[in-house]
């Protein structure tokens, strides 16, 4: 099974045993815990996920990962990641998504881009 959630002990079993942590599966994540998979991601590859986040707004962003640790990356930051991910494995069909965020508002964004597009392009001429 692989690890999705590491679960790390608390109280006085931290105390007591700080020799590593158990696994959780996906199942066993409450529904209200900031780490359980958000709709905007789950069961997802990674061009999906990557062609997903190039086009979110500030608004759905927020309001998918509200009080989530996933905010801490930023949407900008999500964006670049997004971006570099499609243009190493995406095909000559995500051109169109690279494309679309050259136009993104932030220059991060916009860069990684313009960059992964050029990656995107050299690789499959």
């Amino acid at each position: 099974m692989q690890c999705i959630i590491p679960l790390l002990p608390t109280g006085k079993e931290a105390v007591q045993e700080n020799s590593g942590h158990s696994c959780a599966s996906r199942s066993q994540v409450a529904d209200d815990s900031p780490f359980r998979a958000r709709e905007v991601n789950a069961e997802k590859n990674a061009v999906t996920l990557a062609r997903d986040m190039l086009a979110l707004d500030q608004e759905t962003f927020s309001a998918a990962f509200r009080k989530s640790p996933m905010k801490r990356a930023t949407l900008r930051g999500m964006k670049r990641i997004a971006a570099v991910a499609l243009g190493n494995t995406g095909t000559p069909d995500d051109a169109a998504v690279l494309t679309r965020a050259r136009d993104d508002d932030e220059p991060l964004v916009r860069d990684h881009a313009a960059w992964q597009l050029r990656t995107l392009r050299s690789t499959n001429s």
